[in-house]
């Protein structure tokens, strides 16, 4: 099978729209099924359209081959297009930064490339020398802005909608790590970042 059909047979399962070709810098945003703790973070967040994300990725075009620059997991990894959209069957959206920024986007990847192995932020304590993944593709855009955000972060809650009380699964996956909940400290999420005025969303 030629690359071409390969390419497109990976994008109709993703279910990403097959007339979208993917360039280096691209976002990938996806709405990932893990149980309580990603319910609990599309609770919280606003995303494009009223979607709910709990996973964002970074593309980087190498010749014939796609992969996404993603903290999951336990690290920062590159990983292929193919096992990226297998993960779910959920509808992705693709954002790309609108024109006058490409040259920013391209110089982000570079920096996030370099970010491979850094270990997986399970705390979402920002500037703690390790990245979940929106946090990554914060400062990897940061670097490349000349030290200047990009995108912006925000003030994090781990409390439900309306109320004063935390999720219980906060409760019970912070007291594991033995931290306390930073709440209200500075953060970023895939939702933010798909509604930010510098990108565009490919597929709305």
């Amino acid at each position: 099978m030629s690359f071409v059909l390969s390419f497109l047979s990976e994008i109709t399962f993703g279910q990403i729209p097959s007339e979208i070709k993917l360039k280096t810098g691209d976002f990938i945003f996806q709405d990932l099924d893990c149980g309580p703790l990603c319910d609990a973070i599309e609770q919280v967040t606003t995303s494009f359209g009223g979607r709910h994300f709990s996973h964002i990725g970074l593309v980087y075009v190498q010749k014939d081959s796609i992969f996404i620059i993603e903290a999951i997991g336990k690290d920062v990894q590159l990983t292929p297009l193919k096992i990226f959209l297998k993960r779910t069957p959920n509808p992705m959206l693709v954002g790309r930064v609108k024109k006058q920024y490409a040259s920013i986007a391209k110089t982000a990847v570079t920096y996030a490339l370099e970010e491979k192995g850094v270990p997986y932020d399970d705390e979402f304590i920002y500037n703690n020398k390790k990245y979940y993944c929106s946090e990554l593709i914060y400062d990897a855009f940061k670097k490349a802005n000349a030290g200047k955000d990009f995108f912006t972060l925000q003030p994090m809650t781990f409390k439900q909608p309306g109320s004063d009380q935390f999720f219980p699964v906060w409760i019970q996956y912070y007291a594991k790590l033995g931290i306390p909940i930073p709440e209200s400290e500075p953060g970023i999420n895939p939702g933010g970042i798909s509604t930010s005025p510098y990108i565009e969303i490919l597929n709305p």
